[in-house]
């Protein structure tokens, strides 16, 4: 692994977002916009180090899926926050008859040097972002600056095969709705949903895009609609499970989820049992499960133990994401004067490398179970929040 700049391309904003990267800039608390996709330099990697690190990815998923299944039968879901009778019952249906549901994709984020073993910072199972330019632009960018190199990169075809594969569980007769919410000022969700619709599409699907606020209720008939009032039998959503099961038209989501065996009149992509992985908790649920495993890190529910002394730790909100919330303690330091007001996580700190003074994150994506792909983010602490920038990488 190893950073490399380079002069970026002329009108590459324009050219990225003519790729669908509609978001390439980013401002910042001063006002000033700064490069979100960065060009400027990009990443280099072997061809058997990606392919160790695939495994491992693919070892990481099915150990989360293990640790899934241990929540619900052990039931832990209260550990999860999960508290509600009702969508505890729901969660736990839903992950009894996951193979009856469709699931597409997650990214996890991963502590990778290009020396020791890669670590897993977190899984976004739910709804992952960094998707199009993780798909699309970088691969274009390959094709253009380095012409016969490779990348970590079958998002696409993987997207459109799983769509074809899933197609069989999807409802008949009705398309699949693709949902993002309008108040999205960036485009990311917006974009990230209609690449993913794209995707259904290339495989044969019937499709048809709505905003999560456009969403309806009849009260007749007790379904979901869309704005000319047709029922919504499924529906993909980059819409957290979590607000899906708060706001409002909760108790409708949970009177008509469809979780399979033709239960319900909604079906939801994600399915609910996401909801067992999208969550911090997991973190350390896997390190009970699988303690010392070389690709995890210590990590606990009731408090950072030995980590306050030894290593250090970083508190994570179980919900959190794009590092809200997240606070970071060295080994040694004073106890924090405010007790955090949210259930977390406490993870053994393992302070992102730097490169060029840039800390990096790798986001290794899984599509249907398999390794599918590389998107890579900088930042320059290290808490990867919104401000982090994406570069693109090759394998040489």
């Amino acid at each position: 692994m190893e950073r490399r700049t380079i002069t970026p391309r002329p009108g590459w904003q324009q050219t990225v977002e003519e790729q669908g990267l509609i978001y390439p800039l980013t401002r910042y608390p001063d006002g000033e916009l700064r490069p979100y996709w960065d060009e400027s330099a990009y990443y280099v990697f072997s061809l058997p180090e990606v392919e160790a690190l695939e495994e491992v990815v693919e070892e990481l998923h099915a150990m989360c899926l293990a640790a899934a299944a241990h929540i619900v039968e052990k039931d832990r879901l209260a550990d999860l926050g999960i508290t509600d009778p009702r969508l505890a019952a729901l969660v736990t249906e839903a992950w009894h008859r996951s193979s009856e549901l469709p699931s597409l994709y997650g990214r996890f984020d991963l502590r990778y040097d290009g020396t020791g073993a890669a670590k897993l910072l977190e899984y976004n199972a739910d709804t992952p972002t960094s998707l199009v330019e993780a798909a699309s632009p970088q691969w274009f960018w390959m094709e253009e600056r380095f012409p016969g190199a490779d990348q970590w990169n079958s998002l696409h075809e993987r997207l459109v095969d799983a769509w074809k594969e899933q197609a069989r569980l999807l409802p008949p007769g009705s398309p699949l709705y693709f949902a993002h919410s309008a108040g999205d000022e960036l485009g990311e969700d917006l974009m990230t949903v209609a690449y993913l619709r794209e995707t259904a599409e290339q495989a044969g699907l019937a499709t048809d895009a709505i905003a999560m606020e456009d969403i309806g209720w009849d009260r007749l008939s007790r379904r979901f609609v869309d704005k000319r009032l047709g029922f919504i039998r499924s529906c993909f959503k980059l819409y957290p499970w979590e607000w899906l099961t708060t706001d409002r038209f909760a108790p409708y989501v949970l009177e008509t989820l469809d979780n399979g065996g033709g239960t319900g009149t909604t079906l939801w992509i994600e399915p609910a049992w996401k909801m067992l992985l999208s969550n911090k908790a997991l973190l350390a649920v896997l390190w009970e499960l699988y303690p010392g495993h070389p690709n995890l890190l210590p990590a606990y529910l009731d408090g950072p133990r030995e980590l306050a002394a030894t290593t250090g730790y970083v508190a994570k909100p179980l919900l959190g994401r794009e590092g809200a919330g997240v606070t970071v303690h060295e080994a040694g330091a004073a106890a924090p004067a405010d007790v955090p007001q949210e259930p977390c996580c406490y993870q053994e700190l393992a302070p992102l490398p730097a490169f060029d003074g840039n800390r990096v994150v790798l986001g290794a994506w899984v599509v249907a179970d398999e390794a599918a792909g590389l998107g890579i983010r900088e930042s320059a602490g290290l808490v990867t929040d919104e401000y982090a920038r994406f570069l693109p990488h090759v394998i040489l």
